[in-house]
């Protein structure tokens, strides 16, 4: 589960799951219910890709909406998913040449 803080809504926070780039679960805490259920019901089983397209941009108050925010939410979610990718892979990239090293010098 992922958490993201809203700004600028009547929506406080975000909790939301994606699987294989898939929305598989979202709550919005405070704000319209009606308008949140509604968001969640059409948002998920999507492409999360797709949705940050749609989602993006559309205004309420003060330039941002609950979809933005999704969108922002998303986002976000998938800039810590790279991140943590890149470090895997730098962890990866440290111990083939610690190994390499290892093996040289024997």
């Amino acid at each position: 589960m992922e958490t993201f803080r809203t700004t600028h809504t009547c929506a406080r926070q975000i909790i939301f799951d994606v699987q294989d780039n898939t929305l598989t679960s979202c709550k919005f805490i405070n704000g319209c219910s009606g308008n949140a259920q509604g968001i969640t019901k059409l948002c998920l089983g999507q492409n999360i890709d797709d949705l940050i397209e749609k989602l993006s941009g559309i205004k309420c108050k003060q330039n941002t909406s609950c979809p933005d925010q999704l969108a922002k939410a998303l986002i976000a979610y998938k800039e810590k998913l790279t991140l943590k990718t890149q470090k895997e892979l730098e962890k990866q990239e440290k111990t083939l040449i610690a190994e390499i090293v290892t093996k040289t010098a024997q």
